[in-house]
């Protein structure tokens, strides 16, 4: 069961389509080498982007439950995991928390879309 508040997802949602509708954002799907930081490069030329900014700040104050769960949320929409095995999920994300679980989360260009449908398997929507 999500315990996240709907809304929240719903605020960055509208920060990752935001930010990954801009030109210059290009983040590819894979990386070109499995040995660079690919997403950590990338994001660093965005530093100073206010979008990216307003994000990762809003995913920081969350708490760390919550942001598992953001993370299980774009596993769940990513179709990794089905409804069923939301708590695996979870447990999953908790595992491999770090503190720049949003700069992981931004980093993936269909975020957005991602949440989306996760939520809608919760029986939320952002409408």
């Amino acid at each position: 069961m999500l315990s996240i508040n709907a809304d929240i997802v719903c605020e960055l949602i509208d920060l990752a389509r935001e930010f990954h509708a801009q030109e210059q954002v290009v983040i590819p799907e894979t990386p070109g080498n499995p040995s660079e930081d690919w997403a950590a490069q990338l994001l660093a030329h965005h530093i100073d982007d206010t979008t990216l900014q307003q994000f990762r700040t809003k995913v920081a104050d969350l708490e760390p439950d919550q942001q598992w769960e953001l993370v299980a949320l774009l596993w769940l929409g990513r179709e990794d995991y089905t409804l069923e095995e939301w708590d695996e999920a979870v447990a999953l994300a908790r595992d491999e928390w770090t503190p720049e679980t949003g700069d992981y989360l931004i980093a993936h260009p269909l975020l957005a879309d991602f949440w989306r449908e996760g939520l809608e398997l919760h029986g939320h929507s952002c409408e």
